[in-house]
């Protein structure tokens, strides 16, 4: 028989069989540990991730190649426009975290997401096949109809909405497949990230190479009709999945107890701190049982003022969550205060990654793609090196990427018109193989830390700051090219011409690695004084103190 839903105490078998961190089965019942979640719920998650970054970089890293030779945009607007879409794309994912977290729930968060993400991918397709919406009546034009543009950006930026929701929301919902409380199960979590970003490189090589091949040598209409399709297969297996999964009940705004503890913590400014930590708050037994409780750390002590109990507080437990803060309430503001300068330091990262869909990729249609007399290689596809690369980690230097700029402009100074075809594509490789090294070690890192480092009703917000961090670094990108533009353009020359061989994108490359190189520095005086989460190992609310064990619980 199934026990008392809720149950704090129950015996070892009993805690072997069903699953007790707050999480319900489909029918919203305590769920069964054998048949929910782990590897045999992860899966089928970890497959509409697989069909999510087929798509999303068979349209990302072809993207610019796309606004430059069908819509005939220039260098500097085309590279704008996949910086903003980019950035878009990847800031939107806080909000689908938020509402995840907040309202819809994670799976219900997925499922609405992908078919907006579907209903772009349909929208694409028709751009290029209905007869009305095409970009031009002949197969080469040299000014696309207005309509044709209109709905390509419609249809992108229904891809980044799409994407928006997908994202935070499906990364956390896999994780949330494992019990953090049950041994094995923890130790499969850990292994769980590295399976995900597999799933997630599988995607991304087949979309460089497969996706953008067809693009090359049949049409991008062909292409999109290919990652359409695998979209639709996958929705439908996660729909199949349904019933082997774990969810987490959304449990309203996360962002309001945070608020609540800074307008407690504001009101009892002047009252003094207690000389003992364990005289603060941490709630009622009920209160206790909702989730896991947080210890309390040195950092930020203005905000500790939250949980202390003023002498004219008769009844602690029916106070105003606006008056009285628990501990772990605090504790998770503090979280929050403490990784914004972590996420300000990989600004700079997210700047560098954002190179790799713009300029790199432009760098590779002037070059010499031949492997073969019958064989070309897709520009966009030199992109798969950056998940190659990713996957390898290998350590490489930073200023290979300026010198090969170098090296292709000075074989463009003694043959203009065909110098850059001199050089093989293959001298992009080292650049593209360190982003691939930055993502292993970078965003990789990020996906753990901003994960388990929130507070636990914010995780689908938490994959989103890591998301946010390469959307940011997109829309810093597109200000820092402006800025770069306008000023160096009267100085002289501007680095950022009208197409690629009259631009000076060594410089900015140089530009970049110094920026790169002092925010290191900044990185580590942050990180040296980073305090991780501290989690109560058990129940005991006093499990975090030594010496007086007198914590304020009713």
């Amino acid at each position: 028989m199934e026990p008392k839903r809720g149950a704090l105490e129950v015996g070892d078998v009993e805690e072997e069989k069903w699953v007790y961190d707050s999480s319900v089965d489909h029918k919203g019942r305590v769920p069964l540990r054998a048949s929910t979640g782990v590897w045999k719920a992860s899966l089928f998650i970890i497959a509409i991730e697989f069909s999510e970054r087929l798509s999303y970089f068979g349209i990302a890293t072809s993207l610019i190649i796309y606004l430059t030779k069908v819509i005939h945009q220039d260098l500097k607007t085309a590279a704008r426009n996949v910086n903003y879409w980019s950035g878009v794309t990847t800031l939107m994912p806080l909000l689908g975290g938020f509402v995840a977290d907040a309202y819809l729930g994670r799976f219900s968060t997925v499922l609405v997401a992908s078919v907006i993400y579907l209903l772009g991918l349909l929208l694409l397709t028709m751009s290029w096949y209905v007869p009305s919406l095409k970009a031009c009546h002949a197969e080469v034009c040299l000014e696309p109809r207005k309509i044709h543009e209109m709905i390509f950006f419609i249809a992108i930026y229904l891809v980044s909405v799409g994407t928006g929701g997908h994202k935070p929301s499906l990364e956390s919902f896999g994780a949330d497949q494992f019990d953090d409380d049950h041994n094995e199960e923890r130790k499969k979590k850990m292994s769980f990230f590295n399976w995900w970003n597999f799933g997630l490189c599988s995607g991304l090589l087949l979309g460089v190479t497969v996706v953008v091949y067809v693009q090359d040598h049949v049409n991008w209409g062909a292409s999109d009709i290919i990652i359409t399709a695998v979209m639709a297969i996958s929705l439908l297996i996660f729909i199949i999945g349904r019933p082997f999964y774990r969810y987490r009940t959304p449990s309203g705004s996360p962002l309001t107890p945070m608020l609540q503890v800074l307008i407690a913590a504001i009101t009892k400014r002047n009252l003094p701190h207690p000389s003992n930590p364990s005289h603060l708050y941490e709630g009622s037994k009920a209160q206790k049982a909702q989730g896991r409780l947080l210890c309390h750390t040195d950092k930020l002590k203005f905000l500790d003022k939250a949980a202390i109990v003023e002498n004219n507080e008769t009844s602690v437990e029916k106070q105003s969550p606006w008056k009285l803060a628990t501990v772990t309430k605090v504790e998770e503001m503090k979280l929050l205060l403490n990784m914004t300068p972590i996420w300000l330091a990989t600004l700079p990262f997210g700047i560098c990654v954002a190179q790799a869909s713009t300029f790199f990729i432009k760098q590779g249609t002037t070059m010499n793609r031949k492997i073969s007399d019958g064989f070309m290689i897709p520009p966009a596809s030199i992109f798969a090196l950056a998940a190659i690369g990713m996957i390898i980690s290998v350590t490489v230097y930073e200023k290979i990427l300026a010198l090969v700029e170098r090296k292709r402009l000075a074989a463009v100074e003694k043959d203009p018109k065909f110098g850059s075809l001199s050089m093989s594509v293959f001298w992009l490789a080292p650049q593209f193989v360190i982003i691939g090294v930055g993502d292993g070690f970078t965003l990789v890192g990020l996906q753990e830390y901003f994960y388990d480092e929130v507070p636990d009703s914010m995780r689908s917000l938490g994959i989103a700051f890591y998301l946010s961090v390469i959307g940011a670094g997109n829309f810093l990108s597109s200000l820092l090219i402006t800025f770069l533009d306008q000023i160096t353009e009267k100085n002289g020359k501007s680095w950022f011409g009208k197409d690629l061989n009259s631009s000076r994108i060594d410089n900015f490359y140089w530009l970049l690695a110094g920026m790169t190189t002092v925010n290191l520095f900044f990185y580590v005086f942050l990180a040296k004084r980073y305090s991780y989460k501290n989690v109560q190992r058990s129940r005991a609310v006093a499990d975090c103190y030594e010496g007086d064990r007198s914590m304020a619980v009713v």
